[in-house]
């Protein structure tokens, strides 16, 4: 799935091969002050909804771009079994783009954690 890293204020999102076909882009760069809301989620695959851009094997793997006609845009690279990161996004702070970011990986719990951080010592 896509790798993230965290470096100082920017939280920079890379998309395999597969993902860059359905995502549309390589990487998604986000500053921590656009970030509204930051969660480990169990099941990130629930968090993505209304009509899709994108790629779905029920129950498995979404990836794509979903609520393309209404509703909260999602950038979504989420596959069953692995914990999930959900950033709420200030839309304007993204370029207009984006208005929450799903994505799936083991490393999820400790991104969540030092992005919280981060955003705690911006407050």
């Amino acid at each position: 799935m896509a790798s993230v890293m965290l470096s100082g204020d920017v939280i920079d999102i890379r998309f395999t091969g597969w993902e860059r076909l359905w995502t549309g882009r390589d990487r998604l760069a986000v500053a921590v002050g656009a970030v509204r809301q930051v969660a480990r989620v169990d099941n990130p695959l629930s968090l993505a909804r209304g009509a899709r851009s994108g790629y779905v094997v029920s129950g498995f793997v979404k990836i794509g771009v979903w609520g393309v006609f209404g509703g909260p845009r999602q950038l979504v690279a989420a596959r069953r079994g692995e914990p999930g990161l959900h950033l709420v996004l200030d839309r304007a702070g993204t370029g207009g783009q984006f208005d929450e970011v799903v994505l799936s990986g083991p490393d999820a719990p400790g991104l969540a954690e030092a992005i919280s951080r981060v955003m705690a010592a911006r407050a």
